[in-house]
């Protein structure tokens, strides 16, 4: 747990922040000195080096036009003081060399993309939490249909602008887990989402029992990507679905292997 000091009217206290609200971070998009969009990103370490993971199409969509050549998140500059925070721009191109992992599989492309970050270039006293492999689950792991989980992100870029946090929104397994979903990498979540919690991760609470993972108990199950409606929907009699894809978190281990 990290202790941070939180000012009151009249003095200073000190409040315990779970960690999992350190895994995420808000990613603006930007072209030039244009800003674009914003999204959710989140920390991934292994073999000691530090990755940022998105939602592919928050880095490239060119069906739509969106072609950024640059992130920024914003990163806690002071673990004694949340309230201090700095923007941290990545660049997303070395020339014309993109400079993130993107995967495909069978099916086509994987809406997931990871972007390594040179962790000496972070501020020296920055606060942050990343999962490791050790997070993962798989398929075929404990997970089943109902279970509950939580997304980690910045619904239309809303957060608490004080402290730089992100907000935790609910949802529920609403296909199998373990199954590619209609042939493809990710399975079904049930949850009001919104524009900005791409590339959000999907965790659950270690069950009681199971080996803790240090100060992190959670398993990471997906990477959440965005809404799923269907076509013949009458837009003026049926809402929307509520269902969303999350991409299975496995693909990181893909993603971040040296031999990529």
């Amino acid at each position: 747990m990290l202790v941070s000091i939180h000012k009151t009217f009249d003095r200073e206290v000190s409040i315990i922040i779970e960690p999992i609200l350190l895994t995420s971070a808000r990613v603006l998009t930007h072209l030039g000195s244009k800003a674009q969009t914003n999204a959710t990103g989140f920390f991934f370490k292994r073999d000691h080096r530090l990755y940022l993971v998105t939602s592919r199409h928050v880095l490239i969509d060119q069906i739509n036009g969106h072609i950024p050549d640059r992130i920024e998140i914003s990163v806690h500059s002071d673990r004694a003081n949340l309230a201090n925070s700095i923007p941290f721009s990545i660049p997303l191109y070395h020339g014309t060399k993109r400079l993130w992992r993107q995967g495909l599989d069978s099916a086509g492309e994987i809406d997931v993309a990871v972007i390594e970050i040179q962790e000496s270039t972070f501020p020296e006293n920055v606060a942050y939490t990343a999962f490791t492999p050790g997070h993962l689950a798989f398929p075929g792991d404990a997970v089943e249909v109902g279970d509950s989980v939580v997304m980690i992100g910045f619904p239309l870029g809303f957060h608490d602008t004080l402290h730089h946090m992100p907000v935790a929104r609910k949802a529920m397994i609403a296909s199998s887990f373990g199954f590619r979903f209609q042939g493809r990498g990710y399975f079904l979540t049930d949850a009001r989402t919104h524009r900005g919690l791409s590339g959000a991760p999907v965790v659950t609470k270690i069950r009681k029992g199971n080996q803790p993972l240090a100060d992190l108990p959670w398993y990471l199950l997906g990477i959440h990507s965005g809404r799923i409606d269907v076509s013949s929907r009458d837009v003026e009699c049926d809402e929307t679905l509520g269902l969303n894809c999350a991409w299975y978190a496995d693909i990181l281990m893909t993603l971040t292997a040296n031999t990529f």
